[in-house]
């Protein structure tokens, strides 16, 4: 093997700090512009969907293996319908670990607490009926109850919700009042009258569900009972829809006359991935599956898995 001579100038000049400088730029460069290949790839399939709804759109997903992310509108309060029982959800978790509740504290279900909406208590169940705690937030989350979600605020309230995310980093993440129950619960009337039942930001969200995936909320047992939880949402209209089998959805969705929500964690063999959708504003107000929110975030989760999957 013949070495070619390297003269003592070529090798200072190679070890320079300036060459170094050079080397590091140059690098920075194609680093940049890979991220803002894989980028353009996210944006070219989910900006055009956002852009042909009829209504406001934030959407924010990150990949929790190696970090590639895409975020658009994804730092609007928007409103999150039931998608704040997530929050709710929370809080109980901490309240148990601290001892201010425990999962089997009795709840009883008496008529005045029986409002409408999403669920099974209030169709299903008779007053003076009894359960435990751990099973409301299981109903609530679930079934999305609405019922329950009120039972459940009863015993540990409604500022300490807003506190504990507030606390955590997520301050626009608030719910405002019970659930059919603003003008007797409320503890924010124009925050209510803004955004409903409660708020909350695209980026906020996926950063709460990395949270809880990595098992930091609470404690990693807390963490894994809430991804169970969320595994078994009723929901089959937003983002589980169009996912072929061997995606498993943890996620928490919201629907009001005018917004559709979705927030969750997609497990495939080339995820995980954090995604939320939140809408509003939507000119599409009908409550049949294909109602353009429900679909919206049908097709961001499809070609989010997709994209993934292609890489």
């Amino acid at each position: 093997m013949i070495h070619t001579p390297v003269s003592p100038r070529a090798l200072a000049s190679a070890a320079s700090p300036q060459h170094s400088l050079r080397l590091a730029a140059k690098l920075a460069i194609v680093l940049f512009a890979t991220t803002r290949g894989h980028a353009g790839e996210l944006e070219a399939r989910l900006k055009p969907l956002a852009g042909a709804h009829q209504g406001k759109v934030a959407i924010a997903l990150k990949h929790l293996g190696n970090g590639e992310s895409y975020f658009l509108n994804a730092d609007e309060p928007m409103p999150t319908a039931s998608l704040i029982k997530l929050a709710v959800m929370v809080e109980y978790y901490s309240q148990v670990a601290e001892g201010k509740v425990k999962p089997t504290d009795v709840v009883t279900l008496k008529k005045e607490d029986m409002v409408p909406g999403s669920g099974v208590l209030t169709e299903h169940f008779s007053p003076g009926a009894t359960f435990g705690l751990r099973d409301a937030v299981r109903l609530m989350i679930v079934f999305s109850d609405n019922t329950a979600t009120n039972l459940v605020l009863d015993h540990i309230g409604i500022k300490p919700v807003n506190e504990r995310m507030a606390a955590l980093g997520f301050p626009e993440t608030r719910i405002n009042s019970k659930v059919y129950k603003r003008k007797e619960t409320t503890v924010d009337m124009s925050r209510s009258e803004k955004f409903g039942l409660g708020s909350t930001t695209a980026r906020d969200e996926i950063r709460l569900l990395e949270l809880i995936h990595n098992g930091k909320v609470v404690s990693e047992a807390a963490c894994k009972e809430m991804i169970e939880h969320l595994k078994k949402c009723d929901d089959k209209e937003k983002f589980t829809r169009f996912l072929p089998a061997g995606v498993a959805v943890a996620h928490k969705t919201g629907s009001v006359s005018d917004a559709r929500t979705d927030a969750g964690i997609l497990y495939f063999k080339q995820g995980p991935v954090v995604l939320c959708v939140l809408t509003n504003d939507n000119k599409d107000k009908t409550w049949r599956a294909d109602n353009g929110g429900n679909l919206l975030c049908a097709k961001v989760a499809k070609e989010v898995v997709e994209y993934f999957q292609s890489k």
